[in-house]
């Protein structure tokens, strides 16, 4: 294969396979950030060519979010029984055989199948948990930076293709956004077929850091076992204060970013007079400002105490956003929250993906993360729709900007409850 001669071509140089694996994963989880950055770009030119209602047209895109979240931990399940390079190959194909299906449909129910559930269930198995499985298994060192610019190029993906993709439809159409979509895909999956291996020991490597090659887990081939075993892991760590303050903290992420400010960040500059291609350009800034942030924070996971990265976080994105709610929007104010703010959008991935591996082991990282980041996106549902809500009862967003706050405010203090690594005591219980 052409990983074997691109290996020992590195191993001649002192160089690790590791990183080729962690450059192909970086790729994939940019472009499958398109598929998912695509979806806003849709409902209103599907609304105006098929006359489909919003709340049809929100539903399917429902579906994909819902999938996208609760698939995680039997990704990771999936990925320890067939292999890392052969479920990812599987989803890129999926969500390429969805987008290119969905050029030609004509029914709301094709949106639904198509984008609610193929493409769902496609990005639902490249999602975060792909970053933690590939880091926890081919990095021993770096394993936090590695984390770092994995998770960045998932949510800065999102954050700049959105722009990209809706000047593209308003200019020449939706479906020649998706075609460029597709065209991403496309070239992941083939950079995924000819570099992704699954662990070290396939090319006879031990994991980055470490001097000793370990042979991966025998897996039970029995399918029920796969399919059951995110449950037993979700019922073997259920009893940890641990998993539990993990799953709260993330809660709290996802309801302050993707389902706060990616979901109504558009309508609440326009609450201000913002235009939408104005609006979307500050996400874009808030993208490249997060990528940087992000990466940031995997090189200081590895140096210093992922709980007390993990208070700052969640403090000061709380800070920034009661900072929002009593701004009054103007250039320099969202200036300045877009910059601290952007730093801040996902830098909470390489800390908790490092605290969950540190606390219930290399192999069961994955899918452990997996039940966490379900309680990411269980919050980003939360306030996608506790946001509207309250905008339709209050005609303003800003008591939910607040209420977003004050939840980091507690988040941060939650992580602080976490035993301090490389102590004995048990972990200190939450009220």
């Amino acid at each position: 294969m052409i990983s074997t001669g691109i290996a020992g071509w590195m191993a001649a140089r002192k160089l690790h396979y590791g990183w080729v694996v962690a450059a192909t994963t970086f790729l994939t989880m940019l472009a499958t950030a398109g598929a998912m950055g695509s979806a806003g770009v849709m409902i209103q030119p599907l609304h105006q060519e098929f006359g489909w209602d919003v709340a049809d047209i929100s539903f399917a895109m429902a579906i994909r979010l819902v999938l996208f979240g609760l698939l995680g931990p039997f990704a990771a399940a999936f990925m320890n029984h067939f292999g890392i390079r052969q479920v990812v190959a599987t989803a890129l194909g999926l969500i390429l055989f969805g987008i290119i299906v969905s050029l030609f449909m004509t029914e709301i129910w094709q949106l639904v199948a198509l984008w609610g559930i193929v493409i769902g269930v496609g990005t639902g198995m490249t999602a975060m948990v792909l970053g933690a499985t590939v880091a926890s298994r081919w990095f021993s060192h770096r394993r936090g930076l590695v984390v770092g610019m994995l998770s960045a190029s998932n949510a800065t993906g999102q954050l700049l293709f959105l722009p990209l993709l809706a000047a593209l439809s308003e200019a020449y159409g939706w479906r020649t956004a998706l075609v460029l979509t597709a065209a991403a895909i496309t070239a992941a999956m083939l950079l995924v077929l000819l570099l992704m291996r699954d662990h070290p020991a396939d090319l006879g490597l031990p994991a980055y850091g470490e001097t000793a090659v370990s042979k991966p887990p025998k897996q039970d081939h029995k399918l029920l076992a796969t399919l059951i075993s995110p449950l037993v892991t979700l019922k073997s760590v259920s009893t940890s204060p641990t998993f539990w303050i993990l799953f709260g903290s993330f809660f709290v992420c996802g309801l302050s970013t993707n389902g706060l400010i990616q979901t109504h960040w558009i309508s609440i500059c326009g609450d201000f007079g913002m235009t939408s291609v104005a609006a979307a350009g500050t996400l874009a800034v808030l993208g490249i400002f997060d990528f940087f942030g992000t990466v940031a924070s995997g090189w200081l996971s590895d140096r210093y105490d992922n709980r007390v990265l993990l208070f700052w976080y969640y403090g000061l994105r709380g800070l920034s956003l009661i900072y929002l709610s009593f701004s009054g929007f103007s250039f320099y104010e969202l200036s300045a929250f877009a910059v601290f703010y952007g730093l801040d959008w996902i830098a909470t991935v390489p800390p908790t993906v490092k605290l969950a591996a540190e606390k219930f082991g290399r192999e069961k990282a994955g899918l452990v993360f997996g039940w966490v980041f379900t309680g990411h996106q269980l919050g980003a549902a939360t306030a996608a729709f506790g946001a509207g809500y309250i905008r339709s009862d209050f005609e303003t967003y800003m008591p939910a900007l607040q209420i977003a706050g004050v939840m980091c405010m507690l988040a941060a203090v939650g992580v602080m409850l976490l035993r301090k690594p490389g102590s004995s005591a048990p972990v200190a219980q939450a009220a």
